[in-house]
């Protein structure tokens, strides 16, 4: 008699596993994600030996300081921003999963990757499961990426796809997406939890077996997370999500795990007819009026942000007007809508700056998205100018964290920042003073064609304005 096979109940979010199911997963209180999953059959070829049999193959290697070191050959793809995030370029058998919002340029980006390795004399895999061929044929015709070395298969099945790798041997393979991959050894849709994780595992083997870099692209939820199970972020070596708004022509490629490089650096792509081109010096491509010549508005600020080891210059802008509702509306894109609030609460009782009964608008302008504290001072200074009517000069910026106490802290990085803010023709420079204290004092460092103003706090506002 057959066994009966066993049900369980998995997280698509989570990716946690309940003996029944719940509207509410209760590991990480996902509303609606929790779905049935028939449990996979064990392998018939694993057979339980005795443990005087066992042996291993495995290689074990000792961290001895006179250990040779194994020497990692990277392949450049030949796109320099895309090298930049990756490390330095692909790693032999790198894990790469790729996610962003839809049609924010996952493919096309990857298929001016796959162009530019194919043009080095290297055999690319392209499959995918979400468009057929024919449309592959005509982006790559329409963006001139025709090459003969790239071979495009439209194949949904795991099995079938290990099988055309196989009587293909490429040298990087291009999945488009993971959750259009499904394997017969497991009983349930394509896109579930169990299905994702284990297509992904099978191709990880394929990867590390051949020394073969492989890209997965991934969806994203509506809250901008890649779906399905966190394992498979754990799964991967890399992890990139390509940001930015549709309608703007900047991406941001940012990578937020890598095993073979740094996962503070970004690469900046402009979107335009011809696919996406890389930014190499971003100079001045997200401070708009800083490049005008007639008079600034009020609430309007720059400040420099460090993404990885680069430098940027952003603009941020505010807007202050009456409510004409009962509770103030409080409207923040680019920038931690958490630290505004907070920004408030100190401009109000620290720089008599009243904001109650104001609705408050924040943005980072040109679709980026500023995690890193030392925004705070350019956010503070852009409030207050909207609220006082009084505009901040285009030639000023402002670096620095906003303490509960209104006093300025210190940054990482401040004298890239101040160099950076030179390079780009800014005049002055608003800086903590225990930051630029230190840092003056560290090596007699004098910085000419800029004005450094160290600031202790931001008790009286008026100082920053012209």
């Amino acid at each position: 008699m057959a066994k009966k096979p066993s049900i369980k109940y998995v997280c698509r979010e989570c990716g946690s596993v309940h003996l029944k199911w719940q509207g509410k997963c209760p590991d990480c209180n996902a509303w609606s994600t929790i779905e049935e999953e028939v449990a996979a059959a064990p392998s018939l070829g694993f057979r339980k030996s005795s443990p005087q049999l066992q042996t291993s193959m495995t290689k074990v290697l000792s961290l001895d300081v006179n250990q040779e070191l194994p020497n990692i050959d990277r392949t450049k793809i030949g796109i320099p921003e895309l090298d930049r995030v990756l490390g330095g370029g692909l790693a032999p058998g790198s894990f790469i999963l790729l996610s962003g919002d839809p049609g924010i340029g996952k493919s096309t980006l990857l298929l001016q990757a796959v162009h530019a390795y194919a043009n080095q004399g290297k055999k690319v895999l392209y499959a995918s499961g979400e468009e057929s061929a024919e449309q592959i044929l005509l982006r790559a015709k329409r963006l001139d990426l025709m090459h003969p070395n790239i071979l495009v298969a439209n194949e949904t099945n795991a099995e079938s796809l290990i099988g055309i790798i196989n009587e293909h041997r490429p040298e990087m393979l291009i999945v488009d997406s993971i959750q259009t991959i499904f394997t017969q050894d497991v009983p349930s849709a394509p896109g579930s939890v169990t299905q994702v994780r284990e297509c992904a595992a099978k191709l990880l083997d394929v990867a590390k077996s051949r020394n073969m870099p492989i890209w997965l692209v991934g969806h994203v939820t509506k809250d901008g997370n890649i779906a399905g199970p966190r394992v498979l972020e754990h799964l991967v070596d890399c992890v990139l999500y390509l940001e930015g708004d549709p309608h703007n022509g900047y991406r941001i490629l940012r990578a937020v795990k890598n095993r073979f490089g740094s996962t503070g650096e970004i690469g900046v792509f402009e979107m335009n007819e011809d696919g996406m081109r890389g930014v190499s010096d971003l100079g001045t491509q997200f401070l708009e009026h800083f490049r005008n010549q007639g008079p600034r508005p009020t609430g309007i600020t720059s400040t420099v942000v460090m993404e990885g080891t680069r430098p940027l210059l952003v603009e941020i802008q505010s807007l202050v007007s009456r409510t004409v509702f009962g509770n103030p509306r409080r409207v923040v894109t680019g920038v931690d809508a958490n630290r505004i609030s907070i920004l408030l609460a100190v401009l109000d009782k620290r720089s008599g700056i009243n904001l109650g009964m104001t609705d408050v608008y924040a943005t980072a302008a040109g679709g980026l998205r500023i995690v890193e504290p030392s925004v705070d001072f350019a956010a503070a200074v852009a409030i207050a100018s909207s609220f006082l009517e009084k505009p901040v000069s285009a030639t000023s910026t402002f670096v620095g964290e906003i303490g509960l106490s209104g006093e300025v802290r210190g940054c990482s990085h401040l004298m890239s920042r101040i160099h950076e803010a030179r390079r780009m023709g800014f005049e002055k420079i608003y800086v903590p003073s225990i930051a630029w204290n230190q840092e003056s004092q560290k090596k007699n460092r004098q910085i000419s064609g800029i004005e450094v103003i160290p600031v202790r706090g931001i008790q009286n506002m008026n100082q920053f304005f012209n």
